[in-house]
């Protein structure tokens, strides 16, 4: 073995084995029991991010522990590659405006960009070890993607479950789209409170307080509080908008709250949800006065043409003049912002699909209970966002790059044309119907609109499913056995998929769903580049390895952020240093050597770390199964620096080296390197594959005759190899080489330097058997041992130790 681990160059050459060799290729004969992994479809938005390699480890850390559990694991991998994100990044690269430039002129763009961008981008992901089956590949703007999310469109169509209409919905104007509730996030932003004048009809004033003034063109009602004495009345009367002039009724509602402003507030279609509310129930007109770009119409009269902030000051100017404003209040108060672009949402009359799902909350509630949630409070966040949701699913989007709605509208009469299935995929504005309307016209218009990017990733199970064509084998795919995701998609991937699960199966998606964190920055905050705070997971690559990343990324629980410390980095790489070293020098005494059996009789040392090793593996274990990595990491790491390192290879160097010592001696510590070294690599295997496929290739291969470590199953407990009474006595002995060992460093003496003599108190009568050995090891010219009853002993537990200079 090279004297230094070069994970570079390692990394590159153990990655190019798994693939020549098809070490993860899933296997469709395997009999195993599937672990099917629902694989998060990265967006294709530029480079992986740290966020990305701490979250995708911990998947994989679960799927090679299952793996090397002898289950067969179905573990595909996919890219987000349509929709938004998609068409934000082709802007970006190509420096071009979508809306600029012919739709299949950006359509095909947005394709060059994506087959020139892909490869890179998906060996980012291969990079940091990720045991997927990149074989099973999809995208989801694929010609096979397309088609399935066009039959599910179908099929959700004929069951009434899919409706187009024309109804206030939320939309971006930065974007010029409408969005989903899922894709609302709420921003504080600085604002102010502004109390304005509006006169009755029949003489006198009133104050509204409102936060949009640029809005007073869309006024139609105004509300009050009936409870609220001040203003009880009002109630029936009218008043006339100022600037713009409207005259709108005053209406009672206990919506209003009266302690919020002057308690009289302005409904205009549309300000915000409770607009649209009213907007309904009290059968109110429809003024709309802003454009899906952003900027107002005609129905705002001189200020048409201006943005809506622009409006807002140009609009509080006037009324300041006419002096209508009476005060205004600076104040931070939360806004719906579109998720993808920042931008503050507003809400248009426009004509959309839905999927309808308001009726279904109690079962998808229900579905929640049915799944295991690592970790469990994270149901709550799922549940609260099903019992808050108020609209039905927005699925169209007024975009270009995404998979087209198989739907024509008849020029004649209007009635959707539905696309036939076995037609599909199919695109509208290209291809027209094989069927004339009912009534009798041949001429449609095809629909421009496409499926919102969630409409097709709430599919992944089934678009994973049919990468596998042999029919018993996909029922076993499904329900899943495991989805994986952050936390900030519960309300998107995690909810719609099982929108899609309970609307077309009737089933639950998955069995166990496990939630990671994010990576903040040292401070605690959220990375972004504009703060300038972001790691790249290439560089760190560059610089310490993938396996060092990985070891770190398992330092996280589940659904814990974890901040960035490139000190604890360090300590990973000290990991994998260390894990090197160690195999060098057990390499020296194994390499020739392989068990047949348990020798017949081992020293207590190798059957106290024996003991240990098969305790780690029970808890290591134990912990997976709950998907509690960072604790199985915790777990072997104690063993391999504490245990193996620090104590068990320090006391059997004497025994290997010293030709004093017999040679069933020998054959006993050999038998135990070579035993606990081989467990230690597999239980290392899933958080560090590169460096422990190298050692297994250097030392193991040829004596086990298996390709690869990681098609190796994990050790099991042997209870041949569990030794109690030996594991109670040498802990003994351990804790008085670690006294011994405290000494000489508090007195800044070499490990080598001698002891004059040592005196032991302790009930344990096996403490003399180990003088020979605490001698030679410490060099330590005498030891007393002091036998004493455990009443006689204080009551602190343990062999009491006084160090004689």
């Amino acid at each position: 073995m090279d004297k230094v681990y070069d994970p570079q160059k390692s990394e590159k050459e153990i990655y190019s084995f798994w693939e020549k060799k098809k070490i993860y290729n899933f296997n469709p004969e395997n009999r195993g029991v599937v672990f099917a992994i629902d694989t998060p479809p990265p967006t294709i938005s530029g480079k992986m991010h740290i966020g990305h390699a701490f979250s995708y480890s911990q998947q994989d850390f679960i799927a090679r522990y299952h793996r090397m559990t002898g289950k067969n694991v179905f573990y595909p991998f996919g890219t987000d590659d349509n929709g938004l994100p998609t068409e934000k990044l082709v802007e970006k690269e190509n420096n071009v405006k979508i809306f600029e430039i012919e739709r299949n002129d950006f359509v095909r763009l947005c394709q060059k960009t994506l087959k020139k961008i892909s490869p890179d981008f998906i060996a980012d992901w291969k990079r940091i070890g990720m045991s997927c089956d990149f074989n099973l590949y999809y995208s989801t703007i694929s010609k096979e993607v397309q088609k399935l999310s066009q039959f599910y469109f179908i099929e959700l169509y004929n069951r009434d479950r899919i409706y187009r209409k024309e109804t206030p919905t939320l939309w971006c104007p930065q974007c010029q789209t409408a969005i989903a509730q899922a894709e609302l996030e709420d921003r504080e932003v600085e604002s102010f409170f502004y109390y304005i004048k509006f006169k009755l009809e029949e003489g006198g004033e009133i104050i509204i307080s409102t936060t949009r003034p640029e809005l007073l063109s869309s006024c139609v009602a105004i509300f009050i509080n009936p409870n609220d004495k001040r203003y009880k009345k009002l109630i029936g009367k009218f008043a006339i908008v100022p600037i713009f002039g409207q005259k709108v009724k005053i209406y009672p509602d206990k919506r209003v709250n009266p302690q919020k402003g002057s308690g009289i507030v302005m409904c205009c279609t549309f300000g915000d949800v409770t607009d649209i509310e009213w907007y309904f129930d009290f059968k109110l007109p429809l003024l709309v006065s802003i454009e899906k770009n952003g900027t107002m119409n005609e129905k705002a009269k001189q200020y048409k043409g201006l943005k809506i902030k622009e409006a807002r000051l140009k609009i509080i100017e006037d009324l300041e003049k006419k002096k209508l404003v009476i005060k205004k209040i600076p104040i931070k108060h939360t806004v719906n912002t579109h998720e993808r672009c920042g931008t503050e949402i507003e809400i248009l009359n426009t004509a959309q699909w839905f999927i309808k799902y308001l009726d279904l909350k109690k079962d998808f509630l229900a579905i929640g209970k049915k799944m295991r949630w690592f970790p469990l409070h994270m149901r709550k966040r799922y549940e609260n966002w099903v019992k808050g949701l108020k609209w039905d699913w927005c699925i169209s989007r007024q975009r270009y790059f995404g998979i087209p709605i198989p739907v024509w509208y008849c020029k004649k009469c209007g009635t959707p044309i539905l696309a036939n299935k076995k037609d599909l995929p199919v695109d509208p504005l290209n291809q027209k119907p094989k069927k004339s309307c009912l009534c009798g016209s041949k001429e449609f218009i095809g629909e421009k609109d496409v499926l919102d990017t969630w409409a097709t990733s709430s599919l992944t199970p089934q678009i994973a499913a049919s990468l596998i064509k042999n029919k018993k084998l996909k029922k076993k795919l499904f329900p899943m056995a495991l989805r994986p995701q952050a936390h900030d998609i519960i309300n998107f991937w995690l909810f719609y998929t099982v929108v899609r699960s309970k609307i077309h199966f009737n089933n639950i998606p998955w069995k166990d769903i496990m939630i990671s964190g994010f990576v903040l920055d040292s401070k605690g905050e959220k990375m972004s580049k504009s703060k300038g705070n972001v790691v790249s997971p290439q560089e760190i690559i560059k610089i310490y390895g993938a396996d060092v990343l990985r070891h770190w990324s398992a330092k996280g629980g589940l659904g814990e952020d974890l901040r960035w410390n490139e000190e604890e980095l360090k300590a990973s790489k000290r990991t994998i240093i260390k894990l090197w070293n160690a195999s060098r020098f057990c390499s020296l005494h194994i390499k020739k050597f392989k068990p047949k059996n348990i020798p017949k009789k081992l020293e207590d040392e190798d059957k106290w770390i024996l003991t240990l090793l098969q305790e780690t593996i029970k808890k290591y274990c134990g912990y997976f199964e709950k998907y509690e990595f960072k604790k199985a990491r915790e777990e072997i790491d104690y063993f391999f620096w504490k245990n193996f390192c620090d104590n068990y290879l320090e006391i059997v160097k004497t025994r290997i080296y010293d030709k004093n010592y017999p040679q069933q001696s020998k054959n006993s510590a050999k038998f135990t390197l070579y035993y606990c070294l081989f467990s230690i690599i597999k239980l290392y295997a899933p958080f560090i594959p590169f460096i422990t496929e190298k050692i297994y290739l250097e030392i193991f291969s040829k004596k086990e005759k298996e390709e690869s470590l990681h098609n190796l199953r994990l050790p099991k407990i042997s209870k041949d190899l569990i030794f109690q009474k030996e594991k109670n006595n040498f802990n003994l002995v351990i804790e008085i080489i670690s006294a011994i060992r405290k000494y000489k460093s508090e007195n800044q003496l070499s490990l080598k330097s001698e002891i004059k003599k040592i005196i032991i108190q302790s009930e344990n009568k096996e403490i003399n058997k180990y003088c020979n050995l605490l001698s030679s090891l410490m060099n330590i010219k005498a030891i007393e041992i002091k036998l004493k009853s455990h009443k006689k002993l204080d009551k602190f537990k343990g062999p009491k130790i006084k160090i004689l200079k």
